[in-house]
């Protein structure tokens, strides 16, 4: 009776948009994924918040069609 979820295949991680300071980084972390090299084309980080690098907003819909 309720809505079954469509799975397209692996799923990835979304990077937060801001660093919660954690000493151990979370799975999300963006400067994490940014040393791993799992963020997102066009994305980086800068003073521990998720840029874009051509300099306009984070939104997470565009983040979304991003990874």
């Amino acid at each position: 009776m309720g809505k079954s979820k469509k799975s397209k295949g692996k799923v990835r991680k979304l990077p937060k948009t801001k660093c919660c300071v954690s000493k151990t980084r979370c799975a999300r972390c963006p400067i994490r994924m940014l040393k791993e090299g799992t963020l997102p084309d066009g994305y980086t980080v800068k003073k521990r918040v998720l840029v874009r690098a051509d300099g306009k907003k984070v939104k997470k819909k565009a983040l979304q069609k991003a990874a």
